[in-house]
């Protein structure tokens, strides 16, 4: 299942965010299209490269993994 594969990509990114206080959490799935909704919280979410972030981290290691996956949004 789609929600299972991107699941398992956030956890392997999780320990590196973690590490400097922050952490990502799954929203939603638009299975269609192909777009993952996520949510950067704690030290990520204000944080002034958490959309670097979100490009060069999360949505890589989803793709790397789910390449169904067209497209990460944080929310």
């Amino acid at each position: 299942m789609l929600r299972d594969k991107v699941e398992e990509a956030l956890d392997g990114i999780r320990p590196a965010l973690q590490a400097d206080g922050g952490d990502v959490e799954l929203v939603d799935i638009d299975e269609a299209a192909g777009i993952v909704k996520v949510q950067l919280q704690g030290a990520c979410s204000g944080c002034p490269s958490a959309q670097i972030t979100l490009v060069m981290g999360v949505e890589r290691a989803i793709k790397e993994r789910v390449p169904e996956v067209k497209q990460v949004l944080s929310v």
